[in-house]
């Protein structure tokens, strides 16, 4: 499936604080109307033109194969805490729509705030479910979008004052139930300010995996330990998502989201730079899993920006070999950057905005990500649906995955210092094979280069060189039929923080 998923479209309040500070939520998360078209997106100055503007982008995305999935907020209102404004739901019913707790003088004076916006739904309220159906309707049947993303769906699962989390809630058993909604794409971001529940949520959803997102960052920048969880997300999280009946499909694998650093800033900065946000920088999150491969930021040290694409590359190529659902957040292809800004929801100027002119500089990033996406059609056993979680034995087959060390033994896995993983990969199902059998990935995250020990051929095989990301632009990624040959010794020089892919063919 090819799909956009669009930050939220639904109609929406300016903060107050924001006015003052002369931004906006340039995010759009703070819906009050979920009926309505956003009307400042808007190019026509018509009553309702926002609605036949959204449907017709609709209709130019579905005639280019391209799926919609609206990116929902359903978790809390614009309507803020007790002091907010007063614009729809507190001013129709409000214990029935939120979330409350108070005194034993004042009881439900206050607003429970699970969003971190104020104020929260009250999904064990009927009102509330209705409201919410209703809405959802509207949208796939009126407007015609494919699905959706449901932004801290973990409020979804809460019933009434209960603090935790239940799959089966009645918004998820009303869902499922529903002949419209059942049919839809159902993704939910599966944690809120209270509760992480990933991996947690009824069979038929799909889940941002946040587990991938920590993960794969961390064995980037080369922290200790993380191998026994790569080999997990690698292969699709079976962890999170076997035990309920859910596929590898159903982890939405990602490094990188609107929310928090761009994948260039992700290698540029150590720290985040929201100072522009009026928060003193207290705003944003703390914990990035971010490396500036030595300077904090712009910098023209040939050998650092380098190393910089390099280990953007190996980004793109764990999110979009490992199974499972890859998104990549737009922009990222030609290294968009927020200058270390980690959230920029109310920067509508040069920190937020797309920089086309970035397309041409980097186009070499670009070329890049095109063509691991066509290694992914080419090969359908990087993307299995299924579970592929290897098996090693005495012969050296290969039963779809195999896993190896550098040394072509087993892995270290309870070594914390061991930062290179391999795996050898079946490609019975590639769409052309042209005669490749298999493929190697090589995983080094270390800091210094490494001799990997390669699998032996039969059959007149030889392993030929299709990706190595240390490599120049132009030589770091070959088109079928002109993968180069490796020496022919089963060795390969895996250079420090590099990744590799080896093709074996006669």
């Amino acid at each position: 499936m090819n799909a956009v998923e669009l930050l939220p479209v639904h109609e929406y309040y300016v903060d107050d604080f924001l006015v003052d500070r002369g931004l906006t939520n340039y995010w759009g998360y703070n819906s009050i109307g979920f009926f309505a078209p956003e009307s400042s997106y808007a190019t026509g100055t018509s009553p309702g033109c926002q609605v036949d503007e959204f449907k017709t982008l609709v209709r130019g995305l579905h005639a280019a194969g391209i799926k919609v999935i609206l990116d929902v907020v359903f978790n809390h209102s614009g309507e803020g805490n007790e002091m907010g404004p007063t614009m729809s739901l507190r001013g129709i019913d409000n214990p029935s729509y939120y979330l409350l707790t108070g005194s034993d003088d004042e009881p439900g004076r206050y607003y429970m705030n699970f969003s971190g916006c104020g104020n929260t739904l009250d999904f064990s309220s009927p009102a509330v479910i209705s409201l919410v159906l209703d809405s959802l309707r509207y949208w796939v049947q009126q407007m015609h979008v494919d699905g959706f993303r449901f932004d801290l769906a973990a409020v979804l699962g809460r019933a009434g004052d209960n603090d935790g989390f239940e799959a089966h809630a009645p918004f998820f058993e009303a869902v499922r139930s529903d002949p419209v909604l059942a049919q839809s794409v159902l993704i939910a971001e599966p944690w809120d300010t209270g509760t992480y529940q990933v991996g947690n949520f009824p069979l038929g959803w799909s889940e941002w995996n946040g587990r991938f997102r920590d993960t794969m960052r961390r064995f980037v920048k080369g922290d200790d330990g993380q191998l026994p969880d790569l080999g997990r997300r690698l292969t699709g999280s079976a962890d999170l998502y076997a035990d309920d009946g859910r596929t590898a499909y159903n982890s939405i694998n990602f490094i990188t989201c609107h929310d928090g650093f761009t994948l260039n800033d992700l290698v540029s900065f150590d720290t985040k730079h929201n100072e522009a946000n009026g928060e003193q920088n207290r705003d944003g999150s703390d914990d990035n899993n971010s490396w500036n491969c030595g300077v904090e930021g712009d910098t023209d040290d040939h050998e650092i920006t380098f190393l910089r694409r390099q280990l953007v590359k190996n980004h793109l190529c764990r999110l979009l070999f490992s199974a499972g659902t890859p998104m990549l957040l737009g922009g990222d292809e030609f290294l968009r950057t927020q200058h270390g800004n980690n959230n920029a929801y109310c920067q509508d100027n040069e920190i937020s905005w797309f920089d086309w002119d970035l397309v041409e500089r980097n186009r070499d990033i670009l070329e890049f990500a095109k063509r691991a996406i066509s290694l992914t059609r080419r090969f359908k056993t990087l993307q299995h649906a299924k579970y592929v979680l290897g098996a090693n034995n005495d012969a050296g087959l290969v039963d779809e995955l195999t896993w190896f060390g550098p040394d072509g033994n087993l892995p270290d896995w309870s070594n914390p210092h061991a930062h290179t993983l391999c795996f050898q990969l079946d490609t019975a199902d590639a769409v052309p094979h042209a005669g490749i059998s298999s493929l190697y990935l090589i995983l080094n995250a270390d800091h210094q280069n490494a001799w990997i020990v390669l699998p032996q051929l039969t059959d007149g095989q030889s392993w030929y060189r299709v990706v190595d990301t240390s490599l120049p632009a132009g030589e770091d990624f070959a088109d079928p039929g002109s993968e180069v040959l490796v020496d022919p010794d089963d060795h390969y020089l895996a250079s420090a923080r590099a990744a590799v892919i080896l093709a074996a063919r006669a």
